[in-house]
């Protein structure tokens, strides 16, 4: 919003809120009428969502014309007609934008660059929502910038997320509201990240009737960096096959461009990418995956992806290579993206990671069996170790406190893998805060379970399972406490009716 932005006592105000005929006086807005003066005095107090107090515009100024398409398959709809109309007046219409809020609102999100919250938005809700619907229809409308952190991966390096700002993902969510509904109806049934229905959980269903069918050996492809590496041109040229609206295909490209500020401040442009992080970049991925969706089944494999994870399924290894080979050509060439090689492999089920699971026949009876893998594994024994430190200083139900809060939606995520593993991961649990009970009762010199329980040559992990604190802590007591047990809640999901649908991720807490 920052260009056509003018500055009045050194406060900021829309230019929608502005120009004369725009708004009437005493225009109603969510059922209250509010004067063009006074809308403009109670948004005065909002910061720009522009990336720059210059006017830049993320790269996209107004009336520039798009890209060109280039090596873009020919649209599926024949006619324009056949299309449901997706209109700048259907994104800007009042309903649609409350109900982006309310989305928004609920997912709650970190502030972007401008440091606003859901909250303070909140508070001036149709102030903003009336300024950025009028200048969403007159074309003023400039994303802000999105601020860029870095979240840890396991295997050691960093995951990029990009945050705007709350105005700018309202304007993100209801893009995606009114997009979202002709694209939903596209897509193949084999993708399952990011829609509605649809699953870690469903992925991993349709997994194990391809390899119950015989298709046991996987070709598992792994995009390097894909959400920084969508080119453009080429999903903007996708866009515009279906999208008859030109402002709408001009805002998505502005919304593409919109330059990132990173943490040391640094400020830089966008060339390539959907950064994640906004509600919009969710669907534009999978847009530009469907292209990969419609070629692996015109070549007749059996697949399923999640987002930028895809599995396709083959009767043997011989033809898992000239699979990766023809596909990987395909990606690098025709799409413009490239195949991490390093996490890229054919292989057997149980051997790879896939949405946190692996799957593995049973030689016994044939049966298959999803188990956690080992990256899996990895993580939940560091999340383990990190929320019950040696060095605990609040007492054991604080500790069990917020390790319950973690485990219930560890397990409510894992529920459908085998119990194998659970009993032994309760053990180590249990054991660990043990370690923390003996270290507390170190610190009371009178309590006279201390004398015996000197360590000597023994360790606090060696001491936690001497009868002196397994007794007094026992499996029942622990649970007394509020301890959960994995076990038993995996149990407890089992006895429910079969529900395949899940959450996509584990949250992450963004800063």
């Amino acid at each position: 919003m920052a260009k056509g932005r003018e500055k009045s006592d050194d406060r900021v105000v829309p230019k929608a809120l502005r120009k004369k005929g725009e708004i009437a006086a005493g225009e109603q807005w969510g059922g209250k009428a509010v004067t063009a003066n006074e809308q403009a005095k109670q948004l005065e107090m909002f910061g720009e969502t522009a990336d720059s107090p210059q006017g830049a515009d993320g790269g996209a100024d107004e009336g520039q014309p798009l890209p060109a398409p280039c090596a873009v398959p020919k649209s599926l709809n024949k006619t324009r007609d056949a299309v449901p109309t997706m209109t700048m007046e259907e994104v800007a219409n009042g309903e649609n934008l409350r109900k982006a809020f309310r989305q928004v609102a609920s997912n709650h999100g970190a502030p972007g660059p401008d440091r606003q919250s859901v909250e303070e938005v909140g508070k001036h809700l149709n102030e903003v929502l009336l300024a950025l619907r009028s200048e969403l229809l007159d074309g003023s409308y400039r994303p802000g910038q999105i601020r860029r952190v870095w979240i840890p991966k396991s295997n050691g390096g960093q995951r990029g997320l990009g945050i705007p700002n709350v105005i700018d993902r309202i304007a993100q969510q209801a893009v995606q509201q009114v997009l979202s509904p002709y694209y939903e109806t596209t897509f193949h049934a084999s993708s399952h990240g990011f829609r509605p229905g649809k699953s870690c959980h469903t992925a991993i269903a349709e997994a194990l009737q391809h390899l119950e069918e015989g298709y046991e050996w996987v070709v598992d492809l792994d995009l390097e960096k894909f959400f920084d590496q969508v080119n453009h041109q080429r999903l903007l040229a996708r866009l515009e096959q279906t999208i008859a609206d030109r402002r709408v295909l001009e805002l998505i490209h502005r919304m593409l461009k919109a330059k990132a500020v990173m943490p040391d401040g640094v400020v830089v442009s966008t060339e390539e990418g959907v950064p994640q992080g906004g509600p919009l970049s969710p669907l534009l991925s999978n847009i530009v995956l469907d292209e990969l969706d419609r070629e692996l089944e015109q070549r007749g494999h059996r697949f399923v992806r999640y987002a930028d994870d895809c599995n396709i399924y083959v009767r043997s290894e011989r033809s898992g290579q000239r699979v990766m080979a023809g596909i990987r050509s395909f990606i690098e060439r025709r799409l413009r993206l490239k195949v991490n090689a390093e996490k890229s492999a054919v292989s057997r089920p149980e051997k790879r990671h896939f949405v946190g699971f692996s799957l593995r026949r049973e030689p016994l009876d044939g049966s298959i069996e999803v188990l956690l893998s080992e990256r899996s594994k990895r993580r939940i024994d560091e999340k383990i170790r990190t929320l019950t430190p040696r060095t605990w200083g609040q007492s054991l139900r604080d500790c069990i406190h917020g390790l319950n809060e973690y485990l219930l939606g560890w397990i409510g995520f894992f529920r459908i893998a085998s119990v194998r593993g659970l009993p032994e991961l309760d053990m180590h649990i249990r054991r660990r805060l043990r370690a923390i009970a003996i270290r507390h009762w170190r610190r009371r010199r009178s309590d006279a379970s201390w004398k015996p329980l000197k360590p000597g040559r023994r360790s606090w992990w060696r001491l936690s399972l001497t009868p002196r604190v397994t007794r007094p802590l026992s499996n029942a007591r622990l649970a007394e406490r509020g301890l959960i047990s994995l076990e038993a809640e995996w149990v407890r999901y089992q006895a429910k009716p079969n529900i395949v649908t899940a959450p996509e991720q584990l949250s992450l807490a963004l800063g």
